[in-house]
């Protein structure tokens, strides 16, 4: 199990490095990526929460950078598009995050772990969905078909699992904590804010703003 993010990157987009990737590719979050990959996860998160005035928001700055970071920093409500991706290695099958999965709602797989109904993923034409019976837990790899791929697995197993989960993406937000500052000059505390919000994780202790 591992969380992963779904790129979104702007066309021509210049405003820091970003490693090269197929727009809606997953991305698996942890602390082993590259600084153009971090550069990458920020720009897709960012995206994935571009908003204006029309959204509720104050009107959009003019400056180029502010004017990205604009929803990420300004909404309430932050979408991570991604989730958890499982792999059954013993029989090759994986449980990918569907069109209504985002990371920022990770921790309800705690709360399916801890008896609670079925988590929907999607929709047609593919619907991931994870269900509790008794202490087993059956990810089923699309909804829609009545032949899908499963993957089953007990309810421990499963909190080890979002433990090793909850490690990864505490260890990237440690990474872009690190890359902020030297790519987003003066932005530091209020977007390290907004990925830990995204991310549902404590944000690190503020040090000193660059």
């Amino acid at each position: 199990m591992r969380p992963v993010l779904e790129i979104l990157i702007p066309d021509g987009f210049d405003l820091w490095r970003v490693a090269e990737r197929q727009r809606f590719d997953f991305l698996p979050l942890s602390g082993e990526l590259s600084p153009a990959e971090v550069g990458a996860a920020v720009a897709s998160i960012a995206g994935w929460n571009d908003a204006d005035a029309d959204d509720g928001l104050p009107p959009r700055p003019a400056d180029p950078l502010a004017s990205f970071l604009h929803g990420l920093l300004n909404l309430d409500d932050l979408f991570v598009a991604g989730g958890l991706q499982v792999t059954d290695t013993s029989t090759g099958v994986t449980f990918q995050p569907g069109c209504c999965d985002g990371l920022e709602d990770w921790r309800d797989w705690h709360r399916l772990a801890d008896g609670g109904s079925l988590l929907g993923f999607g929709h047609y034409p593919v619907s991931p969905m994870a269900e509790r019976f008794g202490r087993t837990v059956r990810l089923t790899v699309d909804g829609e078909q009545s032949d899908s791929p499963v993957i089953e697995l007990s309810v421990g197993e499963l909190l080890g699992l979002l433990d090793v989960v909850e490690r990864h993406l505490a260890e990237f937000l440690a990474l872009a904590t690190d890359w902020i500052p030297r790519h987003l000059t003066g932005h530091r505390g209020p977007v390290t804010a907004a990925l830990a919000r995204a991310l549902d994780l404590p944000a690190p202790a503020a040090g000193p703003q660059p």
